[in-house]
């Protein structure tokens, strides 16, 4: 498990921005879901999107109601299986749904609202770890994560993420649309993938 000192400071965070954090991780992961159903038509991406944009919703919209065990069980519905796809695609689009999965799991429980959020901050480095250790051979530990310029980058975009909400002294609905909007702008996942 890889460890950077963002994580114990992901913990002080309000609850609407702990939500915050985990959606936009899932929003950079979001195109390595697309591109898979785009290349194996498993599922339709839209649903992936449909899913997380509710919960975006009912972080900008006070009136937004959201069944998020409905929202879950669409979830469970489109998660590929690493046995029936040949190709490394297939993980990346396992991680985007497990860091989704996580993050609504924390929704319907408040309680484990850090844990779910340490567990997708942890979901999107280990997604970046891994193709590089799938394209290298080498193993990245703890150690010599910071020898590794992808790994450093990806907790870079966390930091990112992490300072305007960490600055924010109360729920700032403008801050969310903005995070939102950049993340959907850039386009670009963890591992580089672009819609």
């Amino acid at each position: 498990m890889l460890q950077n000192p963002l994580q114990l400071r992901l913990e002080k965070l309000e609850p609407w921005k702990q939500i915050t954090f985990m959606a936009s991780l899932c929003e950079r992961m979001y195109p390595n879901y697309a591109m898979f159903c785009d290349s194996t038509e498993f599922a339709e991406a839209r649903v992936y999107r449909d899913i997380l944009d509710s919960i975006w919703e009912q972080l900008t919209v006070k009136t937004a109601k959201v069944n998020f065990e409905r929202q879950l069980e669409k979830l469970e519905e489109i998660i590929p299986s690493s046995e029936d796809f040949d190709f490394y695609g297939v993980y990346p689009a396992i991680d985007a749904c497990v860091a989704l999965s996580n993050l609504l799991h924390g929704l319907l429980d408040r309680d484990y609202l850090y844990e779910n959020m340490h567990k997708v901050s942890q979901q999107s480095v280990t997604t970046v770890a891994q193709l590089e250790e799938a394209q290298t051979g080498e193993e990245i530990t703890n150690e010599n994560q910071k020898e590794n310029e992808a790994v450093c980058g990806e907790w870079d975009v966390q930091w990112a993420i992490f300072r305007p909400l960490r600055e924010a002294e109360e729920r700032d609905i403008e801050l969310i649309k903005d995070l939102r909007a950049e993340l959907r702008e850039e386009g670009v996942s963890n591992i580089g993938i672009s819609v």
